[in-house]
């Protein structure tokens, strides 16, 4: 079937790309299962819980039908969805790797931060 990782990232195609490849090259992974929403760093932190319970169903599918290890919870510079700070930017990141390893999934858990170069930094 392949390996797969698994991919909370924001809608924003200009960062669709650059996380895949990050994910593929570092984890050496077939396939990136990608869970989109705009600004999903302040989805998972602040709602609606609707929103929260599709993002976290999705996640199991990836893990329990795809085997997924990885996920990467990314944000990114200049998005619309969630238009703060880099700093802030980097801080949510942190807090939702932290609210996702209460959910009980045995996975290693990664914060991507994508730059104003579209360049991933590793940020948790």
């Amino acid at each position: 079937m392949g390996k797969f990782v698994t991919a909370i990232n924001c809608m924003d195609g200009r960062v669709q790309e650059p996380v895949i490849k990050w994910l593929k090259e570092t984890y050496k992974a077939d396939y990136v299962d990608m869970i989109t929403e705009a600004g999903p760093n302040k989805i998972l932190l602040y709602g609606p819980n609707e929103t929260i319970e599709a993002i976290k169903e999705k996640l199991k599918i990836s893990y329990e039908k795809h085997g997924s290890k990885v996920l990467a919870i990314a944000g990114h510079y200049d998005c619309a969805g969630y238009p703060v700070s880099r700093e802030k930017k980097i801080g949510k990141i942190k807090h939702s790797i932290e609210l996702i390893q209460t959910w009980g999934l045995e996975m290693e858990i990664v914060g991507l931060y994508i730059n104003e170069n579209w360049e991933v930094e590793v940020v948790g």
